[in-house]
C-alpha cells in the first residue's frame, strides 16, 4: 500500500550499507523492478530506491567493517528522547542524533544484547512510501537471545507492547504492537544459528511468487540459505545478495494479501 505518513513508534523505512553500490544498485533493481539512481554528490553517495514514483528503500557505502547488512529505522517523533531512553534502559549509542540535510535527524542504536537498530525522525522525507505489497519492505523481525529482556527494553524506548504465542518448533514469536497493530516482530535465537552471528534485526521484502523470487536471487548470483519453507503468514525464503547481505522474502498467504 502507499503511505505518505507512519504513526510514532513504527518501523518505516530500511537501507542497506554496502562495499559496492553499483552492484547493489544492479542487483536490487533486477530483483525487485526498482529504479535506483546514484545518489547526489552532497548525500556522500546514497541513493534512493524508487516504485511508481515512492521511494522503497536506501542504499549507502558500508561505514563500518564486517558483512553487508540491511538496517531497520522506527519512526519516531524525537531521536534525541529515543537516544535517552536507549542509554537509561542499557543500550548504546553507534551514530548519535544527527541532521541528514533537510530529509530528516537519524541515530543508530545496539539493545544491551547488541542487535543492532535506527531511528528516523522525518523532515521533508517521512520513510518509506510503498510497503506491504509485491517488492516492497514488508516486516521486521528482532532475532534475540533473550526475549523477555527485549520485551523490556523495546517496550521502555518505543512504548511497544508485546503479544506472544506458542510457535511450534520455534519456540515462541512475539509481535510488537503499537497500540492494536502489529508492527514488527521477534523470535528466540535459532539453536542452528552460528555463534558469530550476533542478535539482529532481520528485514522482510514481499514478493508476489516465491519461488520465482528464489531462483531470480540465484540467477543475479546470490545465494539461498534457507527455504522456500511454509510459515503461518505464508511462504519464505532467507536470501543474500552477491556482496553477502541476508534478508527474506516472503509469498503472503492470500487471506494476509488480502488483508
Amino acid at each position: 500500500m502507499e503511505v505518505d505518513k507512519f504513526e510514532n513508534g513504527v518501523p518505516g523505512w530500511i537501507d542497506l550499507g554496502t562495499p559496492d553500490l553499483d552492484a547493489a544498485r544492479a542487483f536490487y533493481s533486477a530483483l525487485f523492478g526498482w529504479e535506483i539512481p546514484p545518489g547526489p554528490p552532497e548525500a556522500g553517495g546514497y541513493s534512493v530506491a524508487m516504485m511508481r514514483g515512492r521511494a522503497t528503500a536506501g542504499f549507502g557505502p558500508s561505514m563500518n567493517p564486517g558483512p553487508p547488512t540491511w538496517s531497520t529505522y522506527v519512526i519516531v517523533d524525537s531521536a534525541d528522547d529515543i537516544a535517552k531512553k536507549v542509554a537509561d534502559n542499557g543500550g548504546m549509542a553507534f551514530v548519535e542524533p544527527m541532521d541528514v540535510l533537510d530529509a530528516g535527524r537519524m541515530a543508530v542504536f545496539a539493545d544491551p544484547r547488541g542487535a543492532v537498530f535506527s531511528v528516523w525522525q522525518p523532515n521533508v522525507m517521512p520513510g518509506a512510501g510503498i510497503v506491504n505489497e509485491p517488492n516492497s519492505y514488508s516486516w521486521s523481525e528482532l532475532v534475540t537471545s533473550d526475549v523477555n529482556a527485549s520485551k523490556d527494553f523495546y517496550g521502555k524506548v518505543f512504548g511497544w507492547g508485546a503479544d506472544t504465542q506458542d510457535a511450534g518448533p520455534m519456540g515462541t514469536y512475539t509481535e510488537w504492537k503499537v497500540g492494536n497493530r502489529s508492527v514488527a516482530g521477534m523470535l528466540p535465537r535459532p539453536p542452528v544459528l552460528p555463534a558469530q552471528v550476533p542478535d539482529h534485526w532481520a528485514v522482510y521484502f514481499s514478493v508476489a511468487d516465491i519461488n520465482a523470487a528464489t531462483a531470480k536471487v540465484k540467477e543475479l548470483g546470490g545465494a539461498v540459505h534457507m527455504g522456500p519453507m511454509e510459515v503461518q503468514p505464508g511462504t519464505l525464503a532467507m536470501v543474500a545478495d552477491p556482496q553477502g547481505a541476508t534478508f527474506n522474502v516472503i509469498q503472503l498467504s492470500p487471506e494476509r494479501a488480502a488483508g
